[in-house]
């Protein structure tokens, strides 16, 4: 790899840009690849199409374009989750999402709950959602979870996730409680297939009853959702 390429690719990483590196396997030349730019030296309108889905699978893959063999490597940022509510669900789900090698971060403006000592290894904002969404990327490798059963912390979070394209939105509550907020997000202006996106009550319905219990539920219905989304 050359050293220009290299640097590149550190770069890239270092602030979690998306981005494929194509290999030309007969001679060992590079190109980078990423979403958001155009044009590139070397890269046919083919060869670019192929990367970006490669990307979107999230895996690498060998691709035979115009008779040359080239390899495709994915570089994604870890997926990200984004949970709203420093509440006693949030510290299983936390150490669950941080232990599957996912980016976990809390918002919540509370200072007596959102504190290292509760969720050690979490990026934690303590903010009200519409303030800490500003400063997040929505796309299509996060998933937003709202778990204060707060209409006040959970509506405007949940507004901003289905105005974007993230994989995944759950919120925390009873069947009772999911069609009241559905009936304010519609007030709001929001279609019924934008409710559908909402996985409410959040998880897969396995019975569970603890805190631990339902975090289980959560991450196992949030991976199935991330799969589907790069099957």
């Amino acid at each position: 790899m050359k050293r220009d390429t290299l640097d590149r690719v550190l770069a890239d990483r270092e602030a979690q840009r998306p981005f494929v590196l194509a290999t030309r396997l007969d001679t060992g030349d590079q190109w980078l690849i990423r979403p958001d730019e155009n044009g590139v030296d070397g890269v046919s309108a083919q060869l670019r199409e192929a990367a970006l889905q490669a990307l979107a699978a999230d895996r690498s893959a060998t691709v035979t374009i115009d008779e040359v063999d080239r390899f495709l490597q994915v570089f994604n940022p870890p997926v990200q989750i984004i949970l709203v509510g420093a509440v006693h669900i949030a510290q299983p789900l936390c150490h669950m999402a941080l232990a599957a090698g996912y980016r976990v971060t809390l918002v919540d403006p509370r200072e007596a709950f959102a504190t290292e000592e509760r969720f050690p290894g979490v990026h934690l904002m303590r903010a009200w959602p519409a303030e800490a969404f500003r400063n997040l990327r929505l796309d299509r490798r996060t998933a937003v979870v709202t778990l204060s059963h707060d209409p006040k912390f959970d509506d405007p979070a949940l507004e901003l996730a289905l105005r974007s394209p993230v994989f995944y939105i759950g919120a925390l509550g009873s069947r009772r409680t999911h069609a009241k907020r559905c009936a304010r997000l519609e007030e709001a202006g929001f279609a019924q297939s934008d409710l559908n996106r909402i996985h409410g009550p959040v998880g897969l319905d396995i019975g569970a009853r603890t805190p631990g219990e339902i975090a289980v539920s959560v991450m196992a219905e949030l991976v199935g959702c991330l799969r589907a989304a790069h099957a």
